[in-house]
This record gives structure tokens, C-alpha cells and sequence, in this order.
């Protein structure tokens, strides 16, 4: 009788990365709709904002989960160098919509519902990401940490949206939705672009 061994440590983790960025997959890919839906009836920058930025991360997951594939690490530096352009792609289309909406002087419609999604999302995108930080590290997967904190800004950017939604509701402060748009640009920019740089120091490495 041949017994079975089980599982190494590295192997359950990886399965746990996998998990955790299906997981991340099937809840974006559900907000996208629901959140273009809802900032069509709002005519709202944020949520609208924060669709795209599900669309990110739906991109950084499935390139996560392209990484997690390939057992001898060669996906590394362009897993990050890609999960890095999303970042710098989001805060770009962030800042120049906030910027318009803002010029503009729009005034989104009230979305007690978007509200409702978002307080729901940064809730579970926040334990996500603290989980994926933890099976990053474990696993020493600069692809993983790196796609965290993309959940990271997620929880954030949905907490940001919540705020500037309450906002407009409670006070009429129409520029509190795209302004809420605008907290995560700068810290999408600074993360995107440190993604760039280490993907390209992985790459100098393997050459």
C-alpha cells in the first residue's frame, strides 16, 4: 500500500493564492456589472471610477493566477511589470475624470444602493487583501504581495466612493464624489510605478 504525502507547505499556500484571487475574480467580475448599472442611474464619476477599478483588478488576478502556474518563476517580472501599467492606467483615467467632472460642475444623482456595494466590497476586498499579503509573503511571491495591494486600493478606493456618495446624500456636496475619485490617484501612481521598476530589476537578474 503506497501511502500518500501531503501536501508541502509551499503547495497548500499556492493553492490558497489560487483560491483567494478566484475568489477576488468572481466578486469584481459581479461588481463590474452591478456598478456600471448603478453609476449609469447616478451619473456618478465615482462609481463609475471604481467599475474601471474593478476591471483592474479582475486583470491583476487572472495575471496572478497565470503566475501561480508557472513553477519556475519565469512569468515574475512580467506578472508585475503588467499589474503595474494597470495601476498607472487607473489613476490615470481616475484624475483626468475627476478633473472634467469636477471643471464641470456635474452633479451626480443619489445611489443608495452604490452605497450599499461599496461598504459590502471594501469589507471583502479588505480581507482578501490582508490574506494574499499573508500567503505572498509566505511563498515570497513578489507577484502576489504586489496584486494585494491592488485589493488593498480596491477596499480603499470603496471606502473613499462610500464617503463621497454619504456626502452628496447628507450634505449635497456634489464634489465629494469625484473628489473621493481622486484620493487613490496618487497612491495608484506610486504603487504602479513601483511595480515597473522591480519588474524590471527581476528581469535584469534573469538576463
Amino acid at each position: 500500500m503506497i501511502l500518500q504525502q501531503d501536501p508541502s507547505p509551499k503547495a497548500i499556500n499556492e493553492r490558497s493564492g489560487a483560491i483567494l484571487e478566484w475568489m477576488t475574480l468572481a466578486w469584481n467580475v459581479l461588481g463590474v456589472a452591478v456598478l456600471f448599472v448603478l453609476a449609469y442611474r447616478a451619473r456618478s464619476v465615482a462609481l463609475v471610477g471604481f467599475g474601471v477599478d474593478s476591471l483592474v483588478e479582475i486583470g491583476a488576478s487572472t495575471v496572478v493566477l497565470w503566475e501561480l502556474r508557472d513553477v519556475a518563476g519565469a512569468r515574475r517580472a512580467h506578472g508585475l511589470r503588467l499589474i503595474g501599467i494597470a495601476f498607472v492606467l487607473l489613476a490615470t483615467y481616475l484624475g483626468i475624470q475627476s478633473v472634467i467632472v469636477i471643471a464641470r460642475g456635474f452633479h451626480p444623482h443619489h445611489s443608495p444602493l452604490g452605497m450599499v456595494w461599496t461598504l459590502l466590497t471594501a469589507g471583502v476586498m479588505w480581507a482578501l487583501a490582508r490574506r494574499k499579503r499573508t500567503v505572498g509573503l509566505a511563498l515570497a511571491n513578489s507577484v502576489l504581495i504586489t496584486e494585494a495591494r491592488v485589493t488593498m486600493v480596491d477596499a480603499v478606493l470603496a471606502a473613499a466612493v462610500l464617503i463621497g456618495l454619504t456626502l452628496n446624500v447628507a450634505l449635497g456636496w456634489w464634489w465629494a464624489d469625484p473628489g473621493a475619485a481622486m484620493i487613490i490617484v496618487g497612491y495608484a501612481l506610486r504603487e504602479g510605478l513601483e511595480a515597473i521598476r522591480h519588474a524590471s530589476t527581476l528581469r535584469r537578474k534573469i538576463h
